[in-house]
């Protein structure tokens, strides 16, 4: 064996042992992929070789084990070769597979070397399909003005006409004998404030709109006891007890306000109503309003899908975290910090929404173009 052979295959078995002896070293290191060094002949002009050489190392990104943790913001790429996107603040793009995550006090979600990670705003927010840095805001989640109530009611059939006409007014509120049955209802106006409604119902002397069927007539008013605007409605009923038609047919319950808010304007839906012989009762109310929110808290879905919870009791999707895939990716070029790079060798980013939960998960578990993620660890 001649003396350049022999030093070739110490070298190459150096090598070697430099690429164990590295995966060795990051065996609990989150997200990284184990290396292989691959080996050449190496020949000059004639059939003797000279030896060896390290043609490659490349990295194997077949799926690592999963590790549950207690943590809201890990996260773990499961049943494929996808790559969180990160970018840095100076706009670079990097990609990992380490999904440990944490929320800075301004709300960007970060790994351990400051790199923002990436998803799609929600619908709506501007900035069409483009990633952009995932931010989970502390401000409060403005309120929302009552558009729209729907309300079903039983109108006791065995009720007799009140005995005085309906009257309302602040300071002369309606008396008993003036209506069957009444309900109240809390509403928002725009700025988040909390009116009451409440709903009076009389039987009605008057000749019936459906043969053989009853009227009743639905008087609405504040707290105050002013009428709302769109108020009194006629309530037309069959022999049957179905509600057959509302006059007007569509009914929009107006205020005007006085607190620095918008005018309430108010669609309600009567379906369900019945008029049956047993006791008055509402049914299912609802109404799409509500006040301001502070943020309790926030959790990653199974589809990635970013979504926070607030003290008003409601929920909004602030994002969705995307995913990259590439043509190859034992071309992406380490950088250390457990992210990579694209290179041409690896192709550009195929960059994914999420998608398609399975049962079972730890946490999350999400499906991009080639690869899911769940709330866990990832190696």
């Amino acid at each position: 064996m001649g003396f350049g052979q022999g030093v070739s295959g110490i070298n190459a078995a150096a090598a070697n042992l430099d690429v164990i002896g590295n995966n060795i070293a990051n065996s609990n290191t989150v997200g990284y992929k184990a290396s292989t060094a691959q080996f050449a002949d190496v020949y000059a002009g004639t059939k003797i070789g000279l030896g060896t050489t390290v043609n490659a190392v490349v990295q194997s990104f077949t799926q690592g084990n999963i590790q549950a943790t207690n943590r809201s913001l890990d996260l773990a790429i499961t049943n494929g070769s996808g790559f969180f996107r990160l970018v840095g603040t100076d706009g670079s793009v990097h990609f990992s597979r380490n999904g440990q995550f944490s929320r800075t006090d301004d709300g960007r979600i970060v790994n351990a070397q400051g790199l923002q990670l990436t998803g799609f705003p929600p619908a709506g927010a501007g900035g069409g399909a483009l990633p952009q840095p995932m931010v989970v805001s502390s401000a409060q989640m403005p309120p929302k003005p009552t558009g729209n109530i729907k309300v079903g009611y039983n109108l006791d059939s065995r009720s007799t006409v009140p005995g005085t006409a309906f009257a309302s007014a602040p300071g002369a509120l309606p008396t008993s004998g003036m209506y069957n049955y009444s309900n109240s209802m809390t509403v928002y106006d725009s700025l988040g404030n909390s009116q009451q409604l409440v709903a009076y119902f009389g039987k009605s002397a008057a000749a019936p709109t459906v043969a053989g069927g009853t009227d009743w007539t639905m008087n609405v008013t504040d707290a105050a006891g002013n009428v709302m605007g769109g108020s009194p409605v006629t309530l037309a009923f069959d022999s049957n007890g179905k509600l057959v038609s509302t006059n007007p047919a569509t009914i929009t319950l107006t205020k005007a306000m006085t607190n620095g808010a918008s005018n309430l304007s108010m669609k309600l839906d009567l379906a369900g109503t019945t008029q049956f012989g047993s006791d008055n009762d509402v049914m299912s109310p609802s109404q799409d309003g509500y006040a301001s929110g502070a943020l309790l808290g926030f959790a990653i879905e199974g589809d990635g899908t970013v979504r926070a919870s607030y003290s008003n009791e409601q929920t909004q999707v602030l994002g969705q975290v995307v995913l990259a895939s590439f043509g190859n990716p034992e071309g992406l070029k380490p950088e250390g910090g457990n992210t990579w790079a694209a290179t041409g060798a690896s192709g550009e980013a195929v960059v994914g929404a999420p998608g398609g939960a399975a049962a079972g998960c730890c946490r999350v578990r999400w499906k991009p173009p080639t690869s899911t993620c769940r709330g866990s660890w990832s190696t």
